[in-house]
């Protein structure tokens, strides 16, 4: 790729904000992204603005974004409105590289906006019904159904308490017991896994939670659906984030502490779900790594840290297989080795996660890049990686059958 480069970055805690509104969170993490580059909202050339929900709760759904920009002052620029799923605010910051790769801008903005937590449970956790085939939803789980009950030894204990959840829950119930079935994955390594996310998050100012939990406590915790606790999974949260990105010749024009901490987009690759299975033969997320690595000149040992989809803890474990940390299997154990951890051999979701910074859908893709630009800047903290240079993000989005509808691989540099 050729040298496109994140010079502001910010991100909003996460939290339940009834009272706060897609505007509001929207010009808050704007402005603090304009005061991290440094620069007016006059430098702004283009836009691409993510969201999902507005249309859902309040029947907002259309021309999002330049409503958004035009109560902030920001208009006479072309905003392009960008929807999917989980992987939306990344596909923002894929649509923001292409448009400086055109060569018709300079400086252009990424941001996704979510409010999807609501009083009524029930229906904030039918919004993701909007992010499955919903033609198709009765008849998949009834296969998936039935495949499990001839394949998959591993068997819900009888009498096993579940939780109002939603869909994805379900679908990645199945995944764990495939997993499980087919390595010999534990519920124990799930577990650890999920336990180390909320021991990050405990030093992440940003994270919805920030209280650690123990193997122990993750495993004793709420039942949602089996094999899965609600420490397993990721909580309902509003949030906004966004990023600034430029170009070589707009970058060489700013002022030196902005050129110190520009980060350098290395590879930015998007695309769909293909229609295989779970199997790793090998799947579109491995293709699409593959691409990614090649593009950055760099392999999978070359990362320091990493930000991977994890709205349920096997989301973790399977995507650090795919993305070459460990082999396909062995996640389960690698992760229970402390390999993953903070001072491990590959830091990953140093955040805390989807499962404990929170999941605002359109926000969580620019909150992970947000994490790992904070991670190459060397602005962490207590949980900053040593000598971190290279960081990848994995973020999928919404699922067709057992695979993401939309899915982007991100590589960051600093050079």
């Amino acid at each position: 790729m050729k040298d496109i480069y994140i010079i502001g970055s910010n991100a909003l805690p996460v939290g339940k904000h009834l009272d706060v509104s897609v505007r509001d969170l929207t010009s808050k993490t704007v402005e603090g992204c304009l005061e991290d580059a440094k620069l007016n909202k006059t430098d702004i050339q283009s836009i691409h603005f993510g969201n999902g929900l507005w249309g859902y709760y309040s029947g907002q759904h259309g021309i999002r974004g330049q409503l958004v920009m035009r109560s902030m002052g920001i208009d006479s620029v072309p905003v392009n409105n960008v929807e999917g799923a989980c992987a939306t605010g990344t596909i923002c910051l894929h649509n923001a590289c292409k448009d400086i790769l055109s060569g018709l801008y300079d400086c252009v903005l990424a941001v996704g906006v979510e409010k999807q937590v609501n009083e009524d449970k029930r229906k904030a956790f039918d919004s993701f019904n909007s992010y499955i085939d919903i033609e198709n939803r009765d008849a998949f789980f009834e296969s998936w159904n039935k495949w499990c009950e001839k394949n998959v030894k591993v068997k819900p204990p009888a009498g096993a308490d579940e939780k109002i959840r939603s869909p994805f829950m379900d679908i990645y119930a199945y995944q764990v017991r495939w997993h499980m079935g087919k390595y010999g994955t534990t519920i124990e390594q799930l577990a650890a896994a999920a336990s180390k996310n909320h021991y990050h998050s405990t030093m992440n100012p940003l994270a919805q939670y920030r209280f650690p939990l123990s193997t122990e406590e993750v495993l004793k915790d709420i039942p949602v659906v089996w094999p899965l606790t609600r420490s397993m999974c990721s909580p309902m949260g509003d949030g906004a984030a966004s990023a600034i990105i430029c170009s070589r010749k707009f970058l060489n024009q700013l002022p030196a502490d902005i050129h110190n901490r520009a980060v350098r987009i290395a590879s930015s690759v998007y695309c769909s779900g293909d229609d295989h299975d779970l199997d790793y033969s090998p799947n579109y997320v491995q293709k699409a790594a593959l691409r990614a690595y090649e593009d950055a000149g760099l392999k999978p040992d070359d990362i320091d840290v990493a930000e991977v989809h994890d709205a349920c803890i096997i989301g973790e474990i399977m995507q650090i297989e795919n993305l070459g940390f460990c082999a396909p299997g062995e996640g389960g154990p690698f992760e229970a080795s402390g390999a993953t951890r903070l001072g491990g051999l590959i830091p990953v979701n140093t955040s805390g996660g989807l499962i404990s910074r929170g999941h605002p859908v359109s926000a969580t893709g620019l909150n992970m890049i947000n994490e790992l630009v904070t991670q190459l800047r060397n602005e962490a903290g207590d949980r900053q990686v040593k000598d971190a240079h290279y960081g990848i993000c994995e973020n999928g989005g919404g699922t067709i059958g057992f695979n993401a509808a939309t899915m982007t691989i991100t590589i960051l540099a600093k050079d």
